[in-house]
């Protein structure tokens, strides 16, 4: 298949296809955006990073408030894996169907509906008496990020309708997925001490004053396939979700018990269906002939195995850290700033790569500096010493700036532009499911026996591996002349 005739690779699109009627018949380049429009897209990319941010800084709080949470909420240790893991277990399950329903039915109406229902959940979590109902107010609050981190990227294709202006505002967005991550265990730790609850009432107020500025500053765009949404995909790949992560769970007090086996087989009779429900849909939540394409292929794995390899690792260390080496959610806030801020930065200035080095070899050298880093904390959680932890928080986080740069910008461009909702939501799906399975993975490795360095090691060295699979993957998973 030539560049030309391949659905993956995004070209110059006519105003039609964006959900904007055109006046006239398009001209063959792109014109010149008007002089007015420039504040509108600036608006828009400033308000969707905002959401982004608000909502990775609730998905990332409870990595430094886990020990006082979990003795507030009488949490087991086993059970624990469920207040990491709410907010992605929704994000995950929601991603796909936010996305297609952002693109059928008006991006700007799902990211504001997402908004302001991540304000109201995240104020009910602070409110929470019990795991279970704090882990339901998670799933609540991650449902809602999907909402928001799908019709995010929908928004800003529309706002920047040219490659420069996508590279650009794909690269910030990108950005303030890293500094949402830097800046919600500090913001979390110092409120901690005072407490932990009054972290989530901030960041719900914070989603209803993006919600409310963006009712006046952003503008509707959708691409609509017409038909029913795809009801019953969601119900069978949230359902898929709920199991996979409950046996995850579950097996770390043993993988041969009944319980665990027969979630598995749900979880794996679940995703049948809901193969068999994409395909007899008009409208379906993802369009399984995309998988046939070699740069979402490498999208998708790109988020599942950031999930497994990253997000599943540092999501636990923080309180790994404190329960190891004495340290309190604020000192480990501060050291996760040096990971997640030089994440932050990179992505910003990923960008300048554009040209030189091509999004797949970016996702592969994240990978790798991630890879490396962890290995140098071997030994680390044992000798009492935080400072042997400093050389992989700063290449981890220089390779998770290149991840957090390159995977949005993939994502887009892997489908056609009308459906970049639903592209966006497709790897952002892959990235929480590896994340859940990544947390459970880690908490399982850590608690296993011999320790929490003995464990820590093995987690550590489990991570790199997965970061080295995936550099491979990505590498594999080259376009086709």
């Amino acid at each position: 298949m030539t560049r030309l005739d391949r659905p993956d690779t995004i070209r110059t699109q006519p105003a039609h296809a964006t959900g904007v009627p055109p006046a006239a018949p398009a001209p063959p380049a792109t014109p010149a955006p008007r002089a007015d429009s420039a504040p509108r897209a600036t608006s828009t990319l400033a308000l969707t990073s905002a959401a982004t941010a608000v909502a990775l800084m609730t998905y990332t709080a409870p990595m430094v408030t886990l020990p006082d949470t979990a003795a507030a909420l009488h949490t087991s240790v086993s059970a624990q894996a469920w207040l990491l893991n709410g907010t992605p277990l929704g994000l995950a399950a929601l991603l796909l169907v936010a996305g297609s329903l952002a693109d059928d039915y008006g991006r700007r109406r799902i990211f504001l509906a997402g908004t302001v229902a991540l304000g109201l959940t995240t104020a009910l979590g602070a409110l929470a008496s019990s795991t279970w109902l704090f882990t339901l107010a998670r799933i609540a609050q991650g449902a809602a990020s999907a909402a928001i981190l799908a019709s995010s990227l929908g928004l800003i294709v529309h706002a920047f309708p040219t490659a420069r202006g996508r590279l650009h505002a794909t690269g910030v967005w990108g950005a303030f997925v890293s500094g949402g991550i830097a800046a919600g265990p500090l913001l979390a730790g110092a409120i901690a001490g005072w407490d932990w609850r009054m972290a989530y009432a901030v960041l719900g107020a914070a989603a209803l004053v993006v919600a409310l500025l963006g009712t006046r500053a952003l503008t509707e765009s959708r691409a609509p396939r017409g038909g029913r949404p795809d009801l019953a995909g969601a119900l069978t790949f949230g359902l898929a979700l709920v199991s996979l992560v409950a046996a995850l769970t579950l097996g770390r007090d043993g993988w041969l018990r009944a319980p665990v086996g027969l979630l598995l087989a749900a979880f794996l009779v679940l995703m049948a269906v809901f193969v068999a429900v994409e395909r007899r849909s008009g409208t379906p939540m993802i369009d399984l002939g995309l998988l046939r394409h070699r740069r979402f292929l490498a999208s998708s794995a790109g988020g599942l195995f950031t999930g497994l390899a990253v997000i599943g690792l540092f999501s636990f260390l923080p309180a790994l850290l404190q329960r190891a080496l004495g340290m309190s959610a604020m000192d480990t806030a501060w050291l996760f700033l040096l990971w997640s801020g030089l994440a932050f930065t990179v992505a910003l200035q990923a960008r300048r790569l554009a040209g030189r080095v091509s999004h797949r070899h970016q996702l592969a050298l994240g990978f790798a500096l991630h890879a490396a880093g962890v290995l140098t904390m071997l030994g680390a959680i044992g000798s009492g010493s935080w400072v042997r932890l400093l050389p992989a928080f700063v290449l981890s986080g220089v390779g998770s700036g290149l991840l957090n740069a390159a995977l949005p910008l993939l994502a887009v461009e892997s489908v056609p532009a009308t459906r970049a909702a639903m592209g966006s939501g497709a790897q952002q799906t892959f990235r929480y499911i590896g994340s859940c399975a990544g947390v459970a993975l880690t908490i399982a490795l850590v608690t296993s026996g011999g320790g929490p360095a003995h464990g820590a090691n093995i987690a550590i060295i489990v991570s790199a591996a997965l970061a080295a699979v995936a550099a491979a993957s990505v590498l594999a998973l080259r376009d086709r002349a």
